[in-house]
């Protein structure tokens, strides 16, 4: 009996937070198919290694990025018939939140890799499906889990988390009500016992990730029907 062939891509959905917005990593690609369009990094995997190596490697390929680090997950699989031109392809997509970067260098068949605000990309393949869901996946993490904190450096203020979650639920946030909800929620954040050197103003108390690994309660974003 015989099977169908066909070939399996790791795509990778990037974000990060600058200069106060959500950025996603794009490569402008540098051969066919959709040459010079703009697409997430990712490529073949190969057959000697898993499905979270080649994600790693494809970015070190693709943007000069030493793998991910902060937080990497499995997103899910992309499996349209006529999604990839070249033939059957499927494609197993990885969400990583990071703090912020250098800008990345493009590689191998990326004629540019650079880090672009969230937005309608009109991205090559069927990668602006998969950007959604990365940011919608991210958005719900936010909600229930202490992963803003893979936007921050390992030290980081209360404002600078809050900002955060400004950046990525793209709506503003009391900073009172989320000061006392991030700092009373068990296992969110932790003390480090240090503050702020070095900037105008009062000095402000620095922490680190906490324990938990999911938050109650939850911090909710408002709904749009709400």
């Amino acid at each position: 009996m015989g099977y169908p062939v066909f070939a399996v891509t790791v795509d990778l959905v990037v974000l990060t937070v600058r200069e106060g917005d959500l950025h996603v990593l794009l490569v402008r690609r540098g051969e066919e198919p959709y040459v010079d369009r703009w697409a997430l990094p990712g490529g073949f995997v190969r057959e000697d290694e898993d499905l979270a190596a080649a994600a790693r490697r494809e970015l070190a390929e693709e943007t000069g990025l030493d793998g991910p680090g902060g937080h990497l997950e499995q997103l899910a699989s992309y499996g349209a018939p006529d999604r990839d031109p070249r033939g059957r392809v499927v494609t197993v997509a990885y969400l990583a939140l990071l703090p912020d970067l250098p800008a990345p260098v493009a590689g191998t068949d990326a004629a540019e890799a650079e880090w672009r605000p969230v937005g309608a990309l009109g991205l090559a393949f069927d990668h602006d499906q998969i950007l959604e869901d990365g940011v919608e996946r991210a958005r719900s993490k936010l909600e229930y889990t202490p992963l803003a904190a893979a936007f921050c450096p390992p030290e980081f203020t209360i404002a600078a988390l809050r900002q955060v979650y400004e950046a990525v639920w793209g709506e503003s946030l009391d900073p009172r009500n989320f000061h006392r909800k991030a700092t009373s929620t068990p296992g969110f954040v932790s003390p480090t016992g240090g503050v702020t050197e070095g900037e105008p103003g009062r000095p402000a108390r620095l922490y680190r990730r906490g324990d938990a690994a999911l938050l109650n309660p939850p911090l909710l974003r408002r709904r749009a029907d709400g």
